[in-house]
């Protein structure tokens, strides 16, 4: 009995297929790469995770923000201050986990 696949069909198969896992482990191997060590802070016997520590001075620096901005009467001016606050929170906290852990 005689089948009707073209002749090689189970070599491209077989070549389709050692892609795929071929592909499989390199990434992987990628993901991997980045596990060598875990960014954490030991403070009182206790790991903290360093992206907590930034978020947490990202918040202090718009508390400190909002200082001044009310020192000097700027607070008037800001038309969304809900929005502005967690962007310069979120900003600060981003830019200091960039100098510090990049």
């Amino acid at each position: 009995m005689t089948t009707n696949t073209p002749k090689g069909w189970r070599n491209k198969s077989m070549n389709r297929y050692q892609r795929w896992q071929t592909l499989a482990v390199v990434l992987l191997a990628v993901a991997l790469a980045g596990c060598r060590h875990s960014p954490t802070f030991n403070i009182l016997g206790s790991f903290f995770p360093s992206w907590l520590i930034c978020l947490f001075a990202g918040i202090v620096f718009a508390a400190i923000s909002n200082r001044f901005f009310v020192r000097f009467s700027l607070d008037k001016e800001i038309l969304w201050p809900v929005v502005l606050y967690p962007c310069i929170a979120l900003f600060s906290a981003c830019a200091l986990w960039l100098i510090f852990f990049s």
